[in-house]
């Protein structure tokens, strides 16, 4: 039920049926970025006229590449247009520091299967990257369909990741997956090509697409919880740096004389404020073993706890106000396991990062939290996913 497909033609350049294949994927690769659109939205994001845009979408429908629905948006009647799902499925894979979440999803990034799993504090790759494949195939054939049937895999991973070759790019920063293309070795074991990123990365890919940041060109996306990083989207575009190393928000020293970091430095934030920082706060008997622990003792009124999140807040405001400063957001979304103590941590971020920011005729970009409720990172990889598929185009008429 997933495997149609639709041939690809190469016609001959500066021909009429090149121009129309032109608009096609222009049209297709627009919603393979952004999931649904009006055919409105299409015009304005294409550049194509409306009367282009709807019989691109009629030919495309009557193929199969395309669904519509009619829907209302500010009291209108407007035609959503998303890709079919019939084309086919890719899968979004999360892989933090404590917990693995799976997405299967259809072409337009709608997804129809999602399961979650924790994990211990030192996972390797290959233990993990064989769980990835047997809940894959759980979760496929609970959909009736095929290995075959997924044409396309997002990873994120809690690291620096460079993406051109899917190593992970930061020594030290987690252990049992370093110098170990991790694209290649899942791609392997699925038969389908895998795309992966940092976590924070798609965070903000996630954001983009489906939550606060939906219409913001710039803005940085911030994880707070077992470590810190954050997701850099400039003018529209995840920046990665030279290597994948942009965004180590968690490795920005604070105190050159505090504790030591995983990375080998001293006073990182993530040694300041992430989730074995906060763990530390905490007797060893008491029951405290991961940063949700910490949230419910903060939920109960438990002063430490709460203590603990607030200064953590104030950490991470010092540090994002540096990266205001260089990058000029106009927006900073907060997500990661923390993000659940809402005000409690985004108080003292704020205020820390105003405090610290350099003043300017517009005020400070403002701090949220994420809308998507710990599965930015997910749907970002999903999102990675759609974006990795071959150009699929209807036959011209």
């Amino acid at each position: 039920m997933y495997s149609a497909r639709v041939a690809v033609r190469n016609p001959t350049p500066g021909s009429q049926t090149s121009l129309r294949e032109a608009n096609r994927a222009r049209l297709i690769e627009t919603l393979k970025a952004h999931g649904h659109l009006t055919q409105v939205e299409l015009a304005g994001m294409t550049g194509l006229s409306p009367a282009t845009v709807s019989n691109i979408v009629r030919e495309l429908t009557a193929a199969g590449v395309l669904q519509t629905r009619y829907t209302s948006r500010s009291g209108r009647r407007a035609t959503e247009v998303r890709l079919a799902r019939q084309a086919g499925l890719v899968a979004g894979v999360h892989i933090s520091a404590r917990s693995m979440r799976i997405a299967v999803a259809d072409v337009g990034g709608t997804v129809v299967s999602e399961h979650s799993v924790p994990l211990g504090h030192d996972h390797r790759y290959d233990a993990e990257l064989d769980r990835v494949a047997l809940m894959l195939a759980d979760m496929l054939d609970s959909l009736d369909a095929q290995p075959s049937d997924l044409l396309s895999v997002g990873l994120g991973l809690p690291s620096a990741v460079d993406v051109a070759t899917g190593r992970v790019a930061t020594p030290g920063v987690l252990p049992g997956w370093e110098g170990v293309s991790v694209a290649d070795r899942l791609s392997r074991r699925l038969g389908t090509p895998v795309r992966v990123d940092a976590e924070a990365n798609l965070g903000a890919i996630g954001e983009a697409r489906l939550g606060a940041s939906r219409g913001v060109a710039t803005f940085a996306y911030v994880r707070v919880g077992e470590t810190i990083s954050a997701g850099l989207m400039l003018e529209g575009a995840v920046f990665r740096g030279s290597g994948g190393k942009a965004g180590q928000l968690g490795h920005v020293t604070l105190d050159e004389k505090g504790p030591i970091c995983v990375c080998g430095s001293r006073g990182c934030l993530d040694a300041v404020a992430g989730g074995r920082a906060l763990i530390a706060n905490f007797p060893e008997d008491a029951g405290v073993h991961r940063v949700r622990d910490v949230l419910l003792r903060a939920g109960r009124g438990d002063t430490t706890a709460r203590r603990a999140i607030a200064d953590a807040g104030r950490a991470v405001g010092i540090a994002l106000a540096g990266l205001v400063n260089l990058l000029d957001p106009s927006l900073v979304v907060v997500g990661g396991e923390l993000a659940a103590a809402d005000e409690l941590l985004v108080a003292p971020m704020r205020h820390a990062m105003a405090r610290a920011a350099l003043p300017g005729v517009e005020a400070a970009p403002d701090i949220v939290v994420s809308r998507l409720g710990g599965r930015a990172e997910l749907l970002g990889a999903v999102a990675s996913a759609v974006s990795a598929l071959p150009l699929q185009s209807a036959s011209a008429s």
